[in-house]
């Protein structure tokens, strides 16, 4: 699944079980596994989407040089 927003709404799916508590240890450490294998993957999904953004950015005459830009909310 490479979709960023699946995979946080099944990282904050697995968070909510891990809160209530009511898995056992061997359940809680699998489930534990499973959210920082997604969230690694939505590291690498804002990586990327960052290194595209930051292509973009790059002055036309191939300058080197990176404007960044604050994004606002």
């Amino acid at each position: 699944m490479d979709n960023f927003e699946e995979n946080m709404e099944n990282l904050e799916n697995i968070v909510k079980e891990l809160e209530e508590g009511k898995l056992n240890l061997d359940q809680s450490v699998k489930k534990f596994e499973e959210g920082i294998n997604i969230s690694k993957k939505c590291n690498e999904i804002l990586e990327n989407a960052e290194k595209k953004v930051t292509i973009l950015l790059q002055d036309q005459d191939n300058n080197e040089e990176i404007e960044e830009i604050d994004f606002e909310e």
